[in-house]
């Protein structure tokens, strides 16, 4: 295979004048719309006009549909990755549409009140350009919480604040100062710098990833629609090129949320070459299946003999290598983790009363709210007949203890299938933590099992992580 994906190493002055041909590639293909707002700059006729108010509005609600799927595109990606990157590029293309989208639905109003139709255009592209500026800043910055991703309020409270920015951009526009060139000018000029400034700092901090490559060729073109914006006219030949101009960037950046939705969600992490060699390497390893066909049966009789056949929960050995494990990371500097010894209180009655069918059911569903009551990393194991066992990773003593209490609620309020409605089945509960109750596997198990043991004779359907003196006898 490594013969295969070998090959001969190009001399490095060869290797150097492809990546600078490849770089003015770029660059020139950057520019594009420069030379064609420079042609029109010196050659149009300006009085040539194309005042067509019915496909302006065509084009705008196009681009706002598009802009919509886009932002959604993009907020999906975000979900998925946590980029801040994402974020803000989530919310640039959310602003943009909802103040973007007042331009084209003004059109009508263009005779009567010009400022109204021509001022959301440039507003929305300073948003969007504000937003890119910020969301350039944070690459690479560690990707946010899922908890937080999943929060609602602050994208309500920024659709909030675009919609504030079209209150007043329609009050500026009914305003005597609206007819000064200045306003526009000065927002497109805003544009115009701050998306300079994204694509010098891009160029600064040499980030070449093609992604983000992407991002430097949109961002240029939107500087330029902006240049191409100041020198318009409503309804010339320029004003036309400027909206192409943006729109060819716009769907550049798009595409790129496109390739990133499809693969890895993340804008920083894509198409390295490295990733192309090992997605070769994977492909032609294909011929090898029949050996990974026996590996996956071989992972599958391990975990048949890792687990309880009934409940599917691990076993004692199984359990025990898990708390092996989180005991060597602790000692390595992790957090603590902590254990929680379980048992089903008055099983054996209900066993003997309903039968060991219903029986199999109760821990079969008991072993059910274990996992729905924990996290996907921690262990739930079946160490007795009606005794469990859970390990908490990275869980402190108090956080184990709220764990278990709601477990202990969530039993005690449910009703499992094959009782009579008066029968009730509750659990209790004893809790340790690594360090604070012992360094071996032996002590900390041993000190879990002394406080369930503790919790039975407190009278049962409790949780317990702490002695306590003078027990009486079990009833």
């Amino acid at each position: 295979m490594s013969n295969l994906i070998a090959t001969d190493e190009p001399p490095e002055a060869v290797r150097l004048m492809v990546k600078v041909y490849a770089c003015l590639l770029l660059a020139g293909f950057s520019l594009v719309p420069a030379y064609l707002i420079g042609y029109l700059y010196f050659f149009q006729d300006p009085t040539l006009l194309f005042e067509n108010h019915l496909f302006h509005i065509f084009a705008i609600t196009a681009a706002t549909l598009a802009g919509l799927f886009v932002t959604y595109v993009t907020w999906r990606c975000y979900q998925s990755s946590g980029e801040p990157l994402l974020r803000w590029m989530t919310l640039g293309f959310l602003g943009f549409v909802v103040i973007y989208a007042l331009h084209g639905a003004f059109t009508g109003l263009a005779h009567h009140n010009i400022w109204l139709f021509l001022l959301y255009g440039p507003a929305s592209r300073l948003v969007m350009s504000i937003l890119l500026l910020i969301g350039m800043l944070s690459y690479h910055r560690p990707p946010d919480a899922a908890d937080q991703r999943m929060k609602a309020r602050p994208w309500l409270t920024w659709i909030g604040l675009f919609l504030v920015v079209d209150l007043a951009v329609a009050y500026v526009a009914n305003l005597p100062i609206a007819g000064n060139l200045a306003v526009r000018l000065s927002m497109e000029g805003g544009a115009l710098v701050l998306s300079t400034l994204t694509v010098t700092i891009l160029l600064l901090r040499r980030i070449r990833s093609p992604l983000m490559t992407i991002f430097i060729i949109s961002v240029t073109a939107f500087a330029l629609s902006s240049l191409a914006f100041i020198l318009a006219r409503p309804w010339n030949h320029m004003w036309w090129l400027a909206h192409a101009i943006f729109a060819g960037g716009f769907f550049m950046l798009s595409y790129g949320v496109g390739q990133a939705f499809l693969t890895t969600r993340s804008f920083s992490r894509i198409y390295s070459q490295e990733e192309l060699m090992v997605r070769l390497a994977e492909a032609m390893a294909y011929a090898e299946s029949a050996l990974q066909e026996l590996q996956r049966t071989n992972q599958e009789l391990g975990h048949l003999a890792a687990t309880d056949p009934l409940t599917g929960a691990d076993n004692r050995r199984r359990f025990m290598e898990r708390v092996e494990g989180e005991i060597g990371r602790t000692k390595r500097g992790d957090a603590p983790f902590s254990v929680l010894a379980l048992d089903l209180d008055n099983f054996k009655s209900i066993n003997d009363r309903f039968g060991h069918q219903v029986g199999d059911d109760i821990l079969k569903s008991f072993v059910e709210k274990c996992l729905d009551s924990i996290r996907p990393y921690d262990g739930v194991a079946r160490v007795g007949g009606e005794e469990f066992m859970i390990l908490l990773p990275q869980t402190s003593l108090e956080g184990a203890h709220e764990i278990a209490e709601r477990l202990r609620s969530t039993v005690a309020n449910s009703s499992f299938h094959g009782l009579q409605r008066p029968t009730v089945v509750t659990v209790s509960i004893g809790v340790s933590q690594s360090g604070r109750d012992g360094d071996t596997i032996e002590a900390i198990l041993r000190t879990a099992d002394q406080r369930l043991y503790h919790a039975k004779h407190e009278g049962r359907n409790r949780v317990v992580t702490a002695f306590k003196t003078n027990l009486q006898p079990l009833p």
